[in-house]
């Protein structure tokens, strides 16, 4: 192994994968101001537009484990720069769309490209700091990435006004300076064994389960889970994933080490990363609907109306950070997920006339959480997996967050849906409506309680399973990995 942990690489390391996070998270933000425009001008259908926003998603929690099982085989720079080339291509490639079906493919793309840097930021980070300083280099990332989601639905608002194309081209510029910048700055730490076999067959199986899943819970908020094909994916995905399983506890070299669950701290700091995503998944998604709808704001105030979320993350992340190296990463996470739960809580009780200072406050507390949670939880995982397991576990840990956001987003689609005409709900979700016609105004805001409640249940268990895990593993060295 090359030791390149001193300060000028592990800063110059931590700029790259910055410089990644900030782009793909800002450009989410821009396009969700922007959908309306692009219906409009491509002249598309409701179902095209749902997937060009939600594709994405459901391509970065599917691939991230498998790429974060090739970088551990074959290097995270290679893959982190392809993929930071690949999503300023594609960006551009969207820019230049004119239908609403080239839009969704090269969209799709572009997904591949943000997987391909989500899956090793968080992995090329632990690999050039030293453990002592990892939770204070995490929230420098988690910093921006709460940066990028305030400044993307302002900035995505001034651009429509030059053209729904120009959120695609301003990352163009950003992508090229960094791909430039990871490619001659980025060093490979790692040695990697030329022995290690890809394991396809968990590759596919865990692929098509986790398509099947995702799909399942995303058409079944939008159209109801009783159809026969909703039930049919649910089934597939089951029995799919119950091979995966079976598989990779039988080949030599899995796709995903099976013990990654099997050691306590790393299962617990797993499943409560889990929860806290189906917890807090919809927040934004159901303030959007309550400030429209209820409240009559337009989607730039509304927008704006939501940076409490992430001001209050960006300020906690980097104290949470250099605690999380000082003191145990346990208490900080669990912590953190409880006063999320104070805000949930507190967005239990919401009605049509309650104050904005009122819902900043409980935004304000589950921000705050959130930022006192990510970066304990993210170093205590990779402090307690060896150097060559973190391309995965890092892939692992983006998975289920994603998982738990769209798990929480087809929760509360579904309860939403029951109080709001699908007109309303089209026009609510693109942004064109402002106002309560066609919305059952009592309902809506009993299924917004209701969809709180549940929050509310999910953090308090993801606090619980926080605080239950145990001491770090002790890794055995093998021919094909290292001891941390």
């Amino acid at each position: 192994m090359i030791d390149l942990k001193n300060d000028n690489y592990k800063w110059i390391a931590l700029s790259c994968t910055t410089i990644g996070a900030l782009v793909s998270i800002m450009s989410g933000g821009t396009l969700i101001v922007a959908l309306p425009d692009i219906m409009k001008d491509l002249n598309t259908d409701m179902g095209t537009v749902t997937w060009i926003l939600m594709g994405y998603m459901l391509i970065l929690t599917i691939l991230v484990p498998s790429i974060g099982r090739s970088a551990d085989m074959f290097g995270r720079k290679k893959l982190y720069v392809g993929g930071f080339a690949l999503f300023t291509i594609a960006s551009l490639l969207c820019a230049w769309s004119n239908t609403g079906m080239q839009l969704l493919i090269f969209r799709m793309i572009q997904a591949i490209g943000g997987a391909l840097m989500i899956a090793n930021s968080t992995a090329i980070v632990a690999d050039a700091f030293p453990k002592n300083e990892l939770g204070k280099a995490l929230s420098v990332n988690i910093m921006f990435i709460s940066i990028g989601s305030v400044i993307g639905t302002i900035l995505g608002g001034f651009l429509v006004t030059v053209g729904w194309r120009s959120i695609f081209y301003i990352n163009i510029p950003i992508g090229i300076i960094g791909t430039l910048w990871a490619a001659f700055q980025l060093k490979e730490i790692n040695s990697y064994s030329e022995k290690q076999k890809f394991d396809w067959l968990g590759i596919l199986t865990f692929t098509a389960g986790m398509l099947s899943l995702l799909m399942a819970l995303t058409l079944g908020s939008f159209s109801g889970w009783a159809h026969i094909e909703i039930i049919g994916l649910f089934g597939s995905a089951m029995v799919l994933m119950t091979a995966f399983v079976v598989i990779e506890n039988k080949v030599a070299q899995p796709m995903l080490d099976m013990r990654l669950f099997k050691t306590r701290i790393l299962a617990f700091a797993f499943a409560s990363n889990l929860f806290n995503g189906i917890a807090r998944g919809a927040v934004t998604f159901l303030m959007i609907f309550y400030f429209q709808g209820i409240k009559g704001n337009d989607p730039i105030t509304a927008g704006i109306l939501l940076t409490p979320l992430a001001i209050s993350m960006f300020l906690i992340s980097p104290i949470s950070g250099i605690l999380s190296d000082k003191y145990d990463s346990r208490i900080l996470s669990s912590l953190g997920l409880l006063i999320s739960a104070v805000g949930l809580f507190g967005m239990i009780w919401i009605t049509e006339s309650t104050s904005t200072i009122e819902l900043i406050i409980w935004m304000s507390l589950i921000g705050t959480g959130s930022g006192l949670f990510f970066s304990p939880n993210s170093t205590s995982i990779f402090k307690a997996v060896p150097a060559n397991k973190r391309g995965i576990a890092s892939g692992v840990r983006t998975m289920l967050n994603n998982a738990g956001n769209v798990l929480s987003i087809a929760i509360s689609m579904a309860i939403i849906a029951t109080s709001v005409s699908p007109e309303a709900m089209q026009g609510l979700f693109l942004g064109t409506q402002v106002g309560s016609q066609g919305i059952a105004v009592g309902s809506f805001i009993g299924g917004l309680r209701l969809a709180f409640c549940i929050s509310f249940g999910f953090s308090i268990l993801a606090a619980i399973l926080s605080y239950m895990r145990g001491p770090a593993p002790k890794w055995q060295k093998t021919s094909c990995e290292k001891p941390a």
